[in-house]
C-alpha cells in the first residue's frame, strides 16, 4: 500500500518545525482539558488502581505467604500462622506499578498527506490529547515518533504540566523517511523493558505490511493500541488520464493511465487492506480504531474514552 496515488511529498528528513507552530494553540489546551474532564465523567465509577499494574512486593494489600527464608526480614512473619502451625512465614504484599503508555506516532512522508490537516498534523494532535489524559492521571508517559527507525524520544514523565515538553518536542521533531513498521518495533521493544500500552498512530502504509511489527508488541508483552489515519484522497482519488504516480516515500514513478474501472479496482484494494488491519486488531482482542483526517481529532479522542479503549 506504499505506492498508492498521493501527491509527491519531500523524502529528504528534515525539520519543519515551522508547519506545526500552530498545533498546540490556546484552543487546543482548551480542548484537552474538556476531554479530560469528560474521560473523568465517563470513567468516574472507576478507582485508578484498576488501571495499573501489579506485582509482589513491600506495599499494604495482601498477596499471599511463603516460607521464611535465613536473611528475611522478621517484620514480616506471620505470628499468628506460626503459633497455630508451628511454621515460619512470611506475609507477601501487592505493590502498585504505575501504568506505562508509549505514543509511537509515524513520522515518515507518507504522513505529509492529508485535508484539512496533514496526517502527521492529525496525529501528532491525537497523540499530544491522548497524552494529556494519561498524564493527568498521572500514568507515566513517553512519546516516540518513528519511520525507517525510532526518530527521537521523550522520556516517560507523568503529571499534566508536562504537556509543554510534548508540545515543544513534537513541533521540533525531525520527520520524513519511509515507513518501516517491523524494524522500528523491533527496535522499540530492545530499548523499553516496562512493559505498557503502547499506542500505534499510523496509515499503516508500509510495503512490508503491518502483522510483523504488531507481532512484535504482542511477543514481548506490550499491549498494542492501533490507530489509523488516513486522508480521504488516498481512500477515493480523484484522478482522471495519462498520469505519472509518484510514490512519496520512495520516489518511484509508474506511468498510468487512470480509468474509472482502475479507480475502483484501487478504492477496493484500499479497502481490503484496512479491513485486513482491523481484522487483524479484532482477532487478538486489540483495540483499533480508523478515522480520516476530516474527522475533528477531538470528536476521535471522545469516541476512544467511550469505548473504553484507552482508559481502563
Amino acid at each position: 500500500m506504499a505506492a498508492v496515488s498521493k501527491p509527491a511529498a519531500p523524502s529528504k528528513r528534515d525539520n519543519r518545525a515551522a508547519d506545526r507552530t500552530g498545533l498546540f494553540d490556546e484552543r487546543f489546551l482548551k480542548t484537552l482539558e474538556h476531554l479530560h474532564m469528560v474521560s473523568r465523567k465517563v470513567f468516574s465509577g472507576a478507582l485508578r488502581a484498576e488501571r495499573r499494574t501489579r506485582k509482589v512486593g513491600s506495599g499494604i494489600e495482601f498477596a499471599d505467604h511463603r516460607t521464611y527464608a535465613r536473611g528475611d526480614d522478621f517484620r514480616y512473619i506471620d505470628w499468628n500462622l506460626y503459633g497455630r502451625l508451628d511454621k515460619l512465614l512470611l506475609r507477601l504484599f501487592e505493590e502498585e506499578e504505575d501504568l506505562h503508555i508509549y505514543i509511537l506516532i509515524d513520522v515518515s512522508d507518507s504522513m505529509a498527506i492529508g485535508q484539512p490537516l496533514p496526517k502527521l498534523h492529525y496525529a501528532m494532535q491525537v497523540g499530544a490529547a491522548l497524552t494529556y489524559v494519561g498524564l493527568a492521571n498521572l500514568d507515566r508517559v513517553a512519546i516516540i515518533p518513528f519511520s525507517d527507525r525510532l526518530i527521537g524520544r521523550l522520556p516517560p514523565s507523568r503529571g499534566k504540566n508536562r504537556i509543554f515538553r510534548v508540545f515543544d518536542f513534537l513541533q521540533k521533531c525531525d520527520i520524513g523517511g519511509k515507513t518501516q513498521l517491523a524494524e522500528c518495533m523491533k527496535d522499540f521493544v530492545t530499548q523499553n523493558k516496562r512493559r505498557g500500552l503502547a499506542v500505534v498512530i499510523s496509515d499503516f502504509y508500509d510495503p512490508e505490511g503491518f502483522e510483523q511489527g504488531i507481532n512484535t508488541l504482542r511477543y514481548h508483552k506490550f499491549e498494542p493500541f492501533v490507530l489509523q489515519v488516513y486522508d480521504q484522497r488516498e481512500a477515493a482519488p480523484k484522478l482522471h488520464g495519462d498520469l505519472a504516480l509518484v510514490d512519496c516515500e520512495t520516489g518511484d514513478t509508474r506511468e498510468v493511465t487512470v480509468s474509472r474501472s482502475l479507480l475502483e479496482a484501487y478504492e477496493r484494494e484500499h479497502e481490503k487492506y484496512c479491513k485486513e488491519l482491523e481484522d487483524y486488531c479484532t482477532k487478538y482482542a486489540m483495540p483499533f480504531f480508523r478515522t480520516h483526517t476530516a474527522i475533528p481529532f477531538d470528536e476521535l479522542v471522545l469516541k476512544i474514552f467511550r469505548s473504553g479503549g484507552f482508559l481502563r
